[in-house]
């Protein structure tokens, strides 16, 4: 048995997690409603306790993997379903996205804490809804979220004993990336054109892309000063040592000069009595 499940651990962490079925969860076998406390303590192989997490999940980030590692963790047997809002409804709610639908439902498939995903998740949760995925317990983080006219869209969820909280991680988040990408823009679209996009790529005007080509001719010149400035300082110290050097060495045969001097014209030395 221990074998089987080995395998099927292995199989997991291979492969990408699954869509639902538009029918919902596959299974027919009736879903008894699980408590916290039966929940910790820990459920049947043949029982996972179904926890939901839904989300935008827009430059999928480090941040939304650990709130998906709590949730999967929250539980000994959890099967973590995670749903994924589409455009549309970002759009109208929460504003435009980055990335496509598609490209968020791929991006969380491949997330190693992720069982099951959700298309075109509802922006508010529904009885049917969670029946119909068979969800027992809904995870996200405890901050009221407050949207499309409500000032807390999980305040039925917490009310029936189905909300787990987990954590947000500070200092991480897509409004941040995307506040680093606009204060940065400048830089992003000239590394961009260097690499070869096109100024229609990057929706730049015919102007701003000569300014931008101009600026890395600039930059390309200020490196190429700087390169010869190294290299101008490193042929300085070069010849100051060399002239030190010299120096040193003409002080040294000055030096034995005067010796050798004092020792034929000293006083101790009367050259002159060598020619008589």
């Amino acid at each position: 048995m221990m074998h089987d499940n080995s395998q099927y651990f292995q199989q997991a962490l291979r492969e990408p997690a699954i869509f639902s079925k538009q029918s919902g969860s596959a299974s027919d076998t009736p879903h008894d409603k699980v408590t916290l406390a039966q929940a910790r303590r820990g459920t049947p192989a043949h029982r996972p306790v179904r926890v939901y997490a839904d989300g935008i999940f827009d430059l999928f980030h480090s941040g939304h993997a650990r709130a998906l590692m709590q949730a999967k963790n929250l539980f000994p047997n959890t099967h973590l379903i995670v749903g994924v809002c589409s455009d549309a409804l970002t759009h109208k709610y929460k504003g435009y996205t980055v990335m496509t639908e598609d490209e968020r439902y791929e991006a969380l498939i491949h997330c190693r804490y992720v069982d099951e995903v959700v298309r075109d998740a509802p922006w508010t949760l529904t009885p049917e809804f969670l029946k119909k995925h068979r969800i027992d317990f809904v995870a996200h983080d405890d901050i009221p979220y407050t949207s499309a006219g409500s000032e807390d869209v999980y305040k039925d969820i917490k009310e029936a004993g189905m909300f787990v909280a987990t954590q947000r991680t500070e200092g991480i988040s897509t409004s941040d990336l995307i506040t680093r990408i606009v204060r940065d823009y400048d830089v992003y679209v000239r590394r961009n054109l260097q690499r070869g996009y096109t100024a229609r790529e990057l929706n730049v005007g015919f102007i701003n892309e000569k300014k931008y080509r101009l600026q890395e001719q600039v930059d390309r010149m200020k490196e190429t000063v700087r390169t010869v400035e190294e290299k101008s300082k490193h042929l300085v110290h070069r010849v100051e040592e060399k002239s030190h050097d010299l120096i040193y060495k003409w002080e040294e045969k000055s030096r034995e000069f005067i010796r050798n001097f004092l020792e034929l014209f000293g006083p101790d030395k009367a050259w002159v009595n060598e020619g008589h």
